[in-house]
This record gives C-alpha cells, sequence and structure tokens, in this order.
C-alpha cells in the first residue's frame, strides 16, 4: 500500500522518495508472448515542502495520443516540478494498447470498464486491481485524461458528476470551453476515485489516433489553473488567463444517420446550433442520392463523427440539450 509517512517521505511501489527528489518507477505487471516485460513508468516529482499529492493518467485507453500528448509536455515542460506536495505522472497507462494502437487490452477488454478490477480476472481486470492498491490510494486529486473514441472528435470537455460539489469546483477552476455533467459509468477509473473519495477530474477532447495540438494547450493550461489554486505550480510559470468561461452542459442527445453513404459535415465542434440549421449532408457514391441532415433542437456540437462513411443507425453528432438525458441518450 503506498502512503507517506510522518516525515514526509512517499513510499510506492517498494521505492522510498524523499521530498525534494525526482524518480520514475516502472510499474511492472504482464509480459508479451515473448516473456519481454512490459513496463508502466509512474513519474514522481517530490518538493520540499508538504502538500497534495495530484495523480496525472493518460493513456487508459491505448489509442488516446492526445492525453498522452497533454501529460508529455507537463513533464517536458517541467510543469510537473511542484512548489510544494508532489505530482505523479503515468502518461501511458494502457501500454499494451498504446504499442498496437488499440483502445482496449490485449485480452479484448476496455480498461475503464473493469475497476476496481480483481487479482484473479482477466489481464485488464489485474492490472486494473493492481493500480488501485498499489498507485491510486496515495493521491489526493486525480486529473485523467481522455480522447474521443473512434473516428469521433470530442469538443474539449471536462466530465464532471454534477453532485460531487468538490469535483464540481475543481472543474471550474479547470475552465476547459465545456463541462458536461456526467453521471459515474460503472467499473470506470472516474467511479473508482470517487469511491475512494478522491475528487477527480476527467479531462475530454479530440480523437483516437490522432495529435491536436489545441486540444493539447487546453489540456496543459487546465492543469496549470488546478496546480496555481493548490499553491503547486512552480514560481517560472504564469497562470493561463481565462478569456471565457466553460459551457455548463447538463444533458446531451446523439443525432443518428438516417441514411448509410458518404458523410459530408458542415459544422465544428463546440459551433452552436439552430433549429433547422444545416448540418451535414449524407450522399450515395453515384452523384443520384442526396440527403440534408437538419439539427432538431439548439445547442452546442459535443462530438462530430469525421468519418467518410457511415451506416443507418451511426451516431454523427452529439448535441448539448437542456433535459436530463434517458439512456438512449447517454452515449451512442
Amino acid at each position: 500500500m503506498p502512503k507517506i509517512d510522518e516525515n514526509n517521505i512517499l513510499t510506492i511501489l517498494g521505492k522510498q522518495v524523499i521530498p525534494g527528489e525526482s524518480a520514475t518507477i516502472n510499474f511492472n505487471i504482464a509480459k508479451l508472448y515473448t516473456a519481454t516485460s512490459v513496463e508502466v513508468p509512474i513519474i514522481i516529482e517530490r518538493a520540499k515542502k508538504p502538500g497534495p499529492v495530484i495523480l496525472i493518467t493518460s493513456g487508459i485507453h491505448g489509442d488516446e495520443i492526445n492525453g498522452v500528448e497533454i501529460v508529455r509536455q507537463l513533464i517536458a515542460k517541467k510543469i510537473n516540478k511542484p512548489k510544494r506536495g508532489t505530482i505523479i505522472c503515468v502518461p501511458v497507462v494502457n501500454i499494451f494498447g498504446f504499442l498496437d494502437m488499440k483502445r482496449t487490452f490485449p485480452d479484448g477488454r476496455d480498461l475503464n470498464r473493469v475497476f476496481p478490477g480483481n487479482p484473479r480476472g482477466s489481464l485488464a481486470s489485474r492490472f486494473a486491481y493492481q493500480f488501485v492498491k498499489k498507485i491510486l490510494p496515495v493521491a489526493d486529486i486525480c486529473l485523467d485524461f481522455h480522447t474521443g473514441g473512434a473516428s469521433r472528435f470530442n469538443v474539449a470537455q471536462v466530465r464532471i458528476e454534477p453532485s460531487d460539489e468538490t469535483s464540481l469546483k475543481y472543474g471550474s477552476i479547470f475552465n476547459a470551453p465545456f463541462t458536461l455533467h456526467s453521471k459515474m459509468i460503472p467499473k470506470s477509473y472516474r467511479a473508482t476515485c470517487a469511491r475512494m473519495g478522491k475528487p477527480v477530474i476527467l479531462f475530454e477532447g479530440g480523437k483516437s489516433k490522432v495529435s491536436d495540438k489545441e486540444i493539447a494547450r487546453l489540456g496543459v493550461f487546465g492543469t496549470m489553473r488546478i496546480l496555481d489554486h493548490l499553491k503547486m505550480l512552480g514560481a517560472n510559470f504564469e497562470v493561463p488567463e481565462v478569456l471565457k468561461e466553460s459551457v455548463t452542459v447538463d444533458a446531451i442527445t446523439w443525432l443518428r444517420a438516417q441514411y448509410s453513404g458518404l458523410l459530408h459535415t458542415k459544422v465544428s465542434c463546440g459551433e452552436r446550433l439552430s433549429v433547422g440549421q444545416h448540418i451535414a449532408t449524407i450522399t450515395d457514391p453515384y452523384g443520384k442520392f442526396r440527403h440534408v441532415v437538419k439539427a432538431k433542437n439548439e445547442g452546442y456540437v459535443i462530438n462530430v463523427n469525421e468519418a467518410s462513411l457511415v451506416y443507418q443507425g451511426d451516431a454523427i453528432f452529439n448535441i448539448s440539450i437542456d433535459r436530463t438525458p434517458n439512456d438512449d441518450q447517454a452515449g451512442a
């Protein structure tokens, strides 16, 4: 069990990290078919002055590069060197998926649906169990970075459980362009953090397998605001200015393709729509069919399907609404 003792010495994964020290500790949980160990680097920076422990993670889904780039920048720019307390960065949690550019673990399971894990379960479940037991307990606050799945581009957003006042406060400080009030998904990392009493900010932005500079910038800036609030941001860094307050979204709805064909989108993520606005066109490959997709309600575009081809029933837009979503609207 990780801990910080009365002398402010951090013990994690069997290693001691004293105040003012930097350390990289490899979390070794499994091996490839070749018997080669797969190690997940845990990058730790400690100030001499005591303070909170921030756990920053990305790459729970192996193909979500934007989150990895955000944490990489925090490390490369030395933003992760705190003025007080401890910052623990795990840039690539699902190293298996990252190696293959796949969302899942080699066992086909979504790591973000097996927390808190099982020591006798599947590979993903065993990994989650060890992470929850050996790393997560020492954290006071968790920042977790994600990206839209498949060809779907997510607007930069934080997702917050609306009944969690502490996380709501931190979400406001992070100040992503959008703040989505989102219920916890069972067996997710976020739900496990919440159950352990740890405030968690989940940031989403961009799409899988693509590194987006603007998404990375927003993720880095939000993290710096959190660190500044906690008096952990280094003195040589300026706090990013808040140019516009985050738009709060209480509910969302998915707009699905009525026909199969080539998808030509006309609007971008974050754009405000009006009822009846022409937002996409679906055509056949032969120039004989053309269907205009129109917005059914006012709202912001939260997610756009950037696939060139769609089937009937595919989710093509995620749009904010002003009412509580039902189960069909909660996910695509």
